[in-house]
């Protein structure tokens, strides 16, 4: 079990970095979880005031109490804490994409429509050629990647992960809604095996923040 790093801690509440890969909670197959190993790491009992996925990484509030995670979770559902993700998405061809904007595509939850709302602006795109097998000229393949800033109007769950998606733009190494084939691909040229998406910047009702480098995994290339 790997310490998950504390960037700040006051009575109520800790900020932490979660890594990709580690589970926020625990359940039936999940062998370590934010809520278990974190509970050990601070030797006390933690509470989870909103999530991050397994594979995403980055900026989370975590309580230290019942009352405090009752308190944080309306702050964070007011959005009175303010999140805004990185994530590098990739297409092997030019997608019509306005560096700036704001994704209103309903998403559906449990069978039902629901309103949701991200803004985004692509600090950076570049392209990049690579061979799929380097003893093989015809494998040469080049991809379109876009470093995008996103902020969260809703919180529905995989929202980023589906309205990039859907406007064409998958964030690599997201298997799940985003293009498999290409991620093989990505995976194959770059060595791209995980979801490039990070919770980097979080900013708490009374103006302080907290920001953190992109994790190692989504440093690559020209980036």
């Amino acid at each position: 079990m790997n310490s998950v790093p504390i960037l700040y801690e006051d009575k109520e509440i800790y900020v932490i970095n979660k890594p990709a890969g580690l589970s926020v909670q625990g359940g039936q197959g999940v062998k370590h979880s934010l809520d278990e190993d974190f509970a050990i790491q601070t030797g006390q009992k933690v509470y989870l005031v909103h999530r991050l996925d397994k594979d995403t990484a980055g900026l989370m509030v975590v309580a230290k109490s019942p009352a405090a995670a009752s308190k944080w979770t309306k702050l964070v559902g007011g959005k009175e804490v303010r999140k805004e993700y990185i994530a590098v998405c990739a297409s092997e061809n030019e997608v019509s994409f306005p560096k700036k904007g704001v994704i209103t595509e309903e998403i559906i939850q449990h069978g039902q429509k629901k309103k949701a709302v991200t803004e985004y602006e692509v600090e950076k795109n570049w392209r990049e050629e690579a061979f799929l097998a380097a003893e093989s000229e015809d494998e040469k393949a080049a991809f379109n990647f876009y470093k995008i800033r996103l902020k969260l109007q809703t919180g529905r769950m995989h929202q980023i992960r589906i309205h990039l998606a859907k406007s064409g733009l998958p964030i690599a190494g997201d298997d799940q809604h985003g293009n498999f084939k290409l991620n093989k691909k990505l995976k194959k040229t770059f060595k791209i095996k995980q979801l490039l998406l990070a919770s980097v910047k979080l900013t708490l009702p009374d103006g302080r923040f907290f920001e953190i480098d992109l994790p190692q995994h989504m440093i690559f290339a020209k980036d």
